[in-house]
């Protein structure tokens, strides 16, 4: 990741796959329309309600197959923090007829690349395989849709392996912790404050069948999403899916209840001394509207400032903190708008050499407070625009980012015309839709500033 205070949007990646796009928006001072499509998906229904999605690239005879599942951690149940994330381990353990390890085994044995993440919103599982094996891989990947098997003797060994990632990923990663720790202390209420790994205590209390219920409940075709991308048509991937996937029987589907964020009334501050940091790190965490949540119109231009506040050594947060004031040897900016509810603005800084924690955050404040006063320039909106439309050209040639980011949008609530229609919505902000959203986001009694520091006496 960039930063500490986590990834940046896809969509700040990712956009349109035509050149003409950016040339005709920058003509057009980047505010006019833009019509070319992003990735061009071609969309049916299998008759047991999973949403396939193909995505034609013919560059190289390669395939990226994805299957989404609209469920993650913030859908695990109270209590049981960790049970989408340990529920994904034991999708590799094994099924009624692919014993475990095989389904690696045989992915590899064809040279194939295949895993799984789990976030808030989400789970996915991919296998990237030469495009004569995309059989092999709906074989697979339907077959545990249907027929896992989970019980006490491969839950409890797997249970071991998720807290050895924990210790080695958060628990003895100062940096880690102290992100932990202010995604907590950010959400209140809402479940996005758990860890998706889950918490130690409630991760050693999961059991095979917490598990099994979970899979059962969530693990559908009507709950999923398959994307294909790469050298493929759509009616090979209909054939095949109808093939694969077309028996698994659907099922009810539970509602997906999350707890509401009260209102933000106090800014929180969290501080980590630890013997193992040798560099003091500093970084502030913002509420913010998402694409699906009440202020949703904001979301663009919150791209866009993203952009202008922390896109790279151009960016106003480098040039103002590293370049000039040299309070600083690290600074910028990121925004997560893909979630289903509140999403997060995140700022960040890494003191220069001789230069303390709070003069580096005392330094961002003033760069804040400057832009809720002056807010952003036309010619900073216009660089902006250029760099996001021109990093999203390349979005269309990947063989396996259009499956990543089409898969996600959609699992977290867009449609593809939405997506397809992202540098519309980019070009169309204007300098007063970002001020406004600064002035919306930057509020102090909606953030939680976070700080790492070495031990006192280091």
């Amino acid at each position: 990741m960039p930063s500490i205070f986590g990834r940046l949007s896809w969509r700040r990646r990712c956009a349109s796959a035509l050149l003409a796009v950016i040339a005709g928006l920058v003509g057009a001072g980047l505010a006019g329309p833009a019509s070319a499509a992003v990735f061009a998906p071609e969309t049916f229904t299998l008759a047991n309600g999973m949403q396939v999605v193909v995505i034609a690239n013919h560059r190289a005879p390669i395939v990226t197959h994805m299957v989404w599942y609209k469920v993650g951690s913030a859908d695990d149940p109270v209590g049981k923090s960790g049970l989408a994330h340990f529920l994904e381990h034991l999708m590799f353990r094994g099924t009624k007829t692919v014993p475990a390890g095989e389904f690696s085994a045989l992915i590899a044995r064809v040279g194939g690349d295949e895993n799984a993440f789990t976030g808030a919103d989400f789970t996915a599982y991919f296998q990237k395989v030469a495009a004569e094996q995309l059989d092999l891989a709906m074989r697979l990947e339907s077959d545990r849709m249907a027929n896992l098997v989970i019980s006490d003797a491969i839950a409890d060994p797997e249970r071991d392996v998720v807290l050895e990632e924990r210790r080695q990923r958060t628990d003895n990663d100062p940096s880690a912790q102290l992100n932990e720790a202010a995604q907590a202390a950010l959400y209140l209420n809402h479940p996005y404050r758990r860890p998706n790994i889950g918490w130690e205590s409630e991760i050693r209390s999961l059991t095979a069948s917490d598990a099994f219920d979970f899979y059962r409940r969530w693990y559908r075709p009507n709950n999923a999403i398959l994307v294909v991308s790469g050298d493929v048509t759509l009616d090979q991937v209909r054939a095949l899916a109808e093939t694969y996937y077309g028996p698994v029987a659907s099922g009810p589907v539970p509602t997906r209840v999350r707890a509401t964020e009260p209102p933000a009334r106090a800014a929180r501050r969290v501080e980590l001394r630890n013997e193992r940091v040798e560099q003091a790190a500093w970084m502030r965490r913002y509420l913010a509207p998402s694409y699906h949540s009440p202020g949703s119109e904001q979301a663009p231009a919150l791209e866009v400032l993203a952009q202008i506040l922390g896109g790279g050594p151009t960016s106003r947060l480098y040039r103002r903190l590293v370049v000039e004031r040299k309070v600083a040897a690290a600074a910028g900016a990121g925004y997560d708008p893909d979630r289903l509810d509140l999403g997060v603005f995140g700022l960040y800084a890494t003191p220069a050499a001789g230069a303390d924690a709070q003069a580096t955050e005392q330094a961002m404040d003033e760069e804040i407070a400057g832009l809720l006063a002056d807010g952003v320039s036309e010619a900073e909106i216009a660089s902006a625009k250029r760099l996001l439309l021109a990093d999203a050209v390349k979005a269309r040639d990947s063989l396996s980012g259009p499956a990543h980011i089409v898969g996600q949008a959609l699992a977290t609530g867009s449609s593809i015309a939405e997506i397809e229609s992202w540098p519309e919505r980019i070009g169309a902000v204007t300098r007063a839709d970002i001020n406004a959203a600064a002035s919306a986001v930057f509020r102090p009694e909606a953030s939680v500033t976070a700080v790492l520091l070495p031990a006192k006496g280091n």
